[in-house]
């Protein structure tokens, strides 16, 4: 059932909305002339009717049980933001994609920004000019994080009204206000299809937000059977759960087909809870292929990324071996292996990591724990993926969590030197699996991105920033994180593109570009087999060493986590060429002392923090 208000054309317009336990709704129409139209009730709890002499841009409302209005739970726009009418949208747009067959996923060199600190104006179409100097770098899909709209306060400047990094939706359906129109949005992806740069949409599916939040006014679509981090779980398996996933269903389909977005990226579905026999991400996954097949005239597969913290391949495994069918899903222990190692970060659940065992393990097997016991969790915890192809895991060093749980959003720009940059940089891009960057990694970005959000209650203000604080208790820090309610928070956050010319910023940007085009051009790191990769690690010295092969050549990379200069000799058994050194000073280093030609057993003499890549010949 497609929900929402569906404009027709020629002044019609059908509303449709569920409401399975009211006695009446009727359409709210306030402009031009205010009227109310009643519903006519359908079957399963659906309401609806055709209602002309209505035209775009109206607003408009629904009466709940003859006493009070709410914007449209699958409102496809809100003008005055979440405690505003609904404004009735043409979905009609000047495609110029015709062409467009899309990225494969497994060549996908992801890139996660956030609309409203990516530039300084902060807008969907701000973005635009930045793709060609994506397209350079070698990215051939941004990662938007959400934009369904979430609260702010209206009252001050409009470029600051609307601070949140997403996760606070409240209407799925509805484009951000603050970002831009629906049209804006399409012209964004309209124009990164031209640049040859798939767009996935980061969308949230277990939990709504908590101001603006009026969807249990109309259903059940809560449940008090599970609880997430954020409150009350959605409603997937209990009574009358089917609006629900049908209200979730239809809104990936309504990215896909309205706006010709790429790919969906599942926000922490570990909280999308259902015990039913067909789980909703498996209901979800048949979806969204069964559109990618059947849409005549769009001739590229769309694909749905799972973020996880299960460590479990049910997800993506395909439905005949019993999973859920999804494409792809997130893999933190990489993250945390790679990180730990780097910053010797050992609190929280980087206390389950530390070992240049696990980063090892990470790139061979990709779960580190795979029902190995967890001392964070004091439990067993994941499962074997080696049935899964690597390339159905993305892997990152960097992200908008990772930096955001850092108590000041501090990036590694702030926590690593120079030479760690590049090492952190050549472990995630010479990786079999997805590499995703977040912004400004690729330069070496300054500012940091700190959680932040606008709320208009000053209870909700006060329970978030005490929440803030209570989260860094465990840490220890003296100073309290920065205000997330601050508009000041939200301006540090905002990326400084200048950076990218300048000095090491533009040599870590010509890394950057090099890993990746080493990446997308060597029929090695082409090659994503799992049975063509082998890691090993020596603990005394800090190393990792990772062979990847294929049947006519061998490469083979060193990743040197040690303070000191340290020598080695690679597991090769024939002569070896070097490709590249993060030491060189080519690369701002402090000169490589690994020879240009290996000889089978020789020792190489490895600089402090660096990657050296040899081929093996």
């Amino acid at each position: 059932m497609r929900i929402g208000a569906n404009y027709l054309g020629n002044g019609e317009c059908e509303f449709t909305v569920w409401s399975p336990l009211l006695d009446s709704v009727a359409v709210q129409v306030l402009t031009p002339e205010p009227q109310v139209i009643p519903l006519k009730p359908q079957a399963e709890g659906y309401w609806q009717t055709k209602v002309n002499d209505v035209y775009p841009g109206t607003l408009y409302k629904y009466v709940v049980n003859e006493q009070d209005a709410f914007a449209d739970p699958a409102s496809q726009y809100q003008p005055e933001g979440v405690h505003g009418p609904s404004q009735i949208i043409d979905q009609q747009f000047e495609w110029t994609d015709e062409a467009w067959t899309g990225v494969p996923l497994e060549s996908m060199i992801l890139y996660e920004l956030h609309v409203g600190t990516f530039t300084p104006e902060g807008t969907f179409t701000a973005i635009i000019p930045r793709l060609q100097d994506l397209k350079e770098l070698g990215i051939n899909a941004i990662e938007i994080m959400p934009i369904a709209q979430f609260p702010g306060d209206t009252h001050i400047e409009p470029s600051l009204a609307y601070r949140n990094w997403g996760y606070d939706g409240v209407y799925s359906y509805a484009v951000q206000n603050s970002y831009g129109s629906p049209a804006d949005l399409k012209q964004l992806v309209n124009a990164c299809h031209q640049h040859g740069i798939s767009v996935v949409l980061d969308v949230v599916y277990n939990h709504f937000g908590p101001e603006g939040n009026y969807m249990g006014q109309f259903a059940p679509y809560f449940t008090k059977t599970y609880k997430t981090p954020w409150g009350n779980a959605m409603n997937f398996d209990d009574a009358l759960s089917q609006g629900v996933r049908n209200y979730f269903i239809e809104n990936a389909l309504y990215w896909l087909r309205e706006f010709h977005i790429d790919a969906l990226r599942l926000d922490a579905i570990q909280a999308i809870y259902d015990l039913g026999a067909k789980h909703f991400l498996w209901e979800l996954a048949e979806a969204v292929h069964n559109f990618s097949q059947g849409q005549q005239g769009q001739k590229w597969k769309r694909h749905l990324i799972a973020e996880s913290d299960l460590n479990n391949p049910q997800i993506i495994r395909p439905a005949e071996l019993g999973g859920y069918g999804l494409d792809a899903q997130w893999s933190d222990d990489f993250h945390h292996s790679l990180h730990a190692l780097l910053t010797g970060d050992r609190l929280g659940y980087y206390q389950d990591f530390g070992q240049c065992a696990n980063l090892a393990k990470a790139y061979e097997d990709t779960f580190v724990y795979d029902w190995k016991y967890a001392p964070h969790r004091k439990r067993y915890h994941g499962i074997s993926c080696r049935d899964r192809p690597l390339s159905q895991f993305v892997v990152c060093i960097q992200n908008h969590d990772q930096i955001g749980n850092q108590m000041k959003g501090e990036r590694l720009t702030e926590r690593l030197s120079f030479e760690g940059l590049k090492l952190a940089a050549g472990a995630v891009l010479l990786s079999p699996n997805l590499p995703l960057l977040f912004m400004g990694e690729e330069y070496g970005e300054t500012a940091p991105f700190i959680y932040f959000v606008s709320h208009s209650d000053p209870d909700l203000i006060q329970a978030v920033r005490a929440g803030r604080k209570q989260e860094f208790e465990a840490f220890h820090y003296a100073d309290d994180p920065p205000d997330p309610e601050s508009a000041e928070t939200f301006l540090r956050s905002k990326l400084n593109w200048e950076l990218r010319n300048q000095g090491q910023h533009k040599i870590l940007l010509d890394w950057y570009r090099q890993l990746i085009n080493l990446r997308q051009t060597h029929p090695v790191l082409l090659n994503k087999d799992r049975n063509f990769i082998q890691a090993s690690s020596d603990e005394d010295k800090q190393l990792v060493f990772v062979r990847r092969w294929n049947e006519s050549s061998e490469l083979i990379f060193v990743l040197n986590f040690n303070s000191s200069p340290v020598t080695t000799a690679l597991p090769i058994q024939r002569n070896a060429q070097k490709q590249l050194d993060s030491a060189d000073k080519s690369w701002s280093g402090p000169g490589s002392e690994a020879p240009e030609h290996l000889t089978t057993g020789q020792e190489i003499k490895l600089q402090p923090t660096s990657v050296v890549l040899y081929e093996v010949k």
